[in-house]
């Protein structure tokens, strides 16, 4: 029976970062520098909200949007922190998490072998979406602009099969990001083209820099861009599952019914709980931001001084140094590191073709436990390279 299923999920290969993580789950005594989540608990106010929902019965069905009033705070929050403006009757979504979010775009938007552009390296979980929904992958190399989807990069991979552009920014794995000036000229290039720009900006409350700015907010290209967010990253709350999604209400109708046979709706709970963040959590992050700067620089200071070429990132809690090697791939590279080091980070080649020769390494982790981490990556660059 297994020939019988879709071809498009049989020839899926499970994320390179899960099938890392499988191999080394349980070995003894390893340092483990690849969790891709915060290393803080829910605030207590938000979980206080969601202990009441429970009490008091909110635990039904909400409209498939989701809830008026979370929609409401949603768009009071995403116009305070970054100018942005949409209806909450027309142009929000609650969703699944950020990552139900991007599926649902792209099966609205792609029609089979249709292109869509993203840097390389990436997230790994924007390919399979992609294939699933009859698209075409189309990655573009970004080593030797910083990690950055520059408009110069995008407008050498246009075709007449493009159909959208993801900007996934601040970005996993190399927590680099987009300035306004960088924004604004992918904003020229794509102004009036029949292209989507599907901004993923899950990590917009951790930069270091300079704040987030959202292509959503440039009124050239509002038509065309659909910006996911939620509350993952800013507020602790991964396992919560609640994300958003703007978009114009011509675009937003119609991701809306694939939401709506997908899931009906997000967890009721989980909505009451993001109200509260949305409305008294504005600076939850601030906190967080403060200890991940501290990791950051003594991270990328540690790094830099063992010799790795690394570009320094402003936003996210990644780093994404490149390792002097030529006869073993990131991956077989990992597990070296695990073997002889007892150290785990996440090779680079998960993170599609354009990721060979790098790591990702995570600072959301305890200063002590950094230390420790880096202590070992230091002994075993100088014994094993």
């Amino acid at each position: 029976m297994e020939k019988l299923l879709n071809s498009q999920v049989r020839n899926l290969e499970i994320s390179g970062i899960r099938k890392f993580f499988n191999l080394v789950a349980d070995q003894q005594d390893v340092i483990s520098l690849t969790i891709g989540q915060p290393d803080f608990f829910t605030p207590e106010h938000v979980k206080e909200a969601g202990k009441r929902a429970i009490d008091e019965n909110y635990t039904n069905y909400t409209h498939n949007a989701g809830m008026l009033s979370l929609r409401e705070g949603i768009s009071d929050y995403i116009r305070e922190k970054y100018a942005l403006h949409y209806s909450p009757e027309s142009e929000i979504i609650v969703t699944v998490g950020a990552s139900q979010a991007i599926d649902i775009t792209l099966r609205t938007i792609l029609s089979p072998g249709d292109e869509v552009i993203l840097p390389g390296p990436v997230y790994p979980g924007y390919e399979p979406l992609i294939r699933m929904a009859g698209g075409i992958p189309v990655f573009a190399d970004t080593r030797n602009t910083h990690f950055k989807l520059t408009a110069a990069v995008i407008q050498n991979h246009l075709t007449s099969k493009t159909k959208a552009v993801i900007l996934p920014y601040p970005s996993n794995p190399t927590g680099v990001s987009l300035n306004e000036k960088e924004l604004v000229e992918i904003a020229q290039l794509l102004q009036g083209q029949p292209v989507f720009i599907v901004a993923d900006e899950i990590y917009s409350e951790l930069t270091y820099t300079h704040p987030h700015v959202s292509i959503g907010g440039f009124p050239e290209v509002r038509n065309q861009t659909i910006v996911i967010q939620g509350l993952s990253k800013s507020h602790s709350m991964t396992g919560w599952r609640l994300g958003f999604l703007m978009a114009p209400e011509t675009i937003a109708r119609h991701i809306l019914k694939v939401h709506q046979y997908n899931v009906s709706c997000a967890s009721s709970i989980s909505q009451m709980a993001a109200l509260e963040a949305v409305t008294n959590g504005n600076n939850d992050a601030h906190q967080m931001n403060r200890q991940y700067k501290k990791r950051l620089n003594y991270v990328y200071q540690r790094l830099t001084k063992m010799g790795l070429e690394v570009v320094k990132p402003d936003g996210a809690f990644y780093l994404f140094p490149k390792f002097p090697i030529r006869e073993m791939t990131s991956f077989e590279l990992g597990i070296k590191m695990v073997e002889k080091a007892r150290l785990a980070l996440v090779p680079g080649d998960a993170f599609s073709s354009y990721g060979q020769g790098f790591m990702r390494l995570s600072y959301a982790y305890d200063l002590d436990t950094l230390k420790e981490g880096l202590r070992r990556l230091e002994q075993f660059i100088q014994e094993e390279l």
